[in-house]
């Protein structure tokens, strides 16, 4: 399934990770242009337990993907999150 998800906060990116991590195809979106650019280099903003591996894995992948685009994320999916 794809999904979106809204925000690369503590909430946005765990969940975002995790959603991808169990076979769906996730974009998570911030307005953080800086930010996106930095998550896409696999460099994360929070720190949680074993996150930046699973991070890595679902970037290489290509299960997890990093926009500042919200309406081009929304378009892309089935479930906003």
């Amino acid at each position: 399934m794809k999904i979106t998800v809204v925000g690369t906060g503590y909430q946005g990116l765990v969940v975002g990770t995790c959603f991808a991590e169990s076979g769906n195809i996730v974009t998570c979106v911030d307005w953080d242009r800086e930010k996106i650019e930095r998550l896409k280099g696999g460099e994360l903003p929070i720190y949680e337990p074993g996150l930046s591996e699973l991070v890595a894995r679902n970037l290489e992948e290509e299960r997890l993907s990093f926009s500042n685009s919200l309406e081009e994320a929304v378009q892309k999916c089935l479930l906003v999150f």
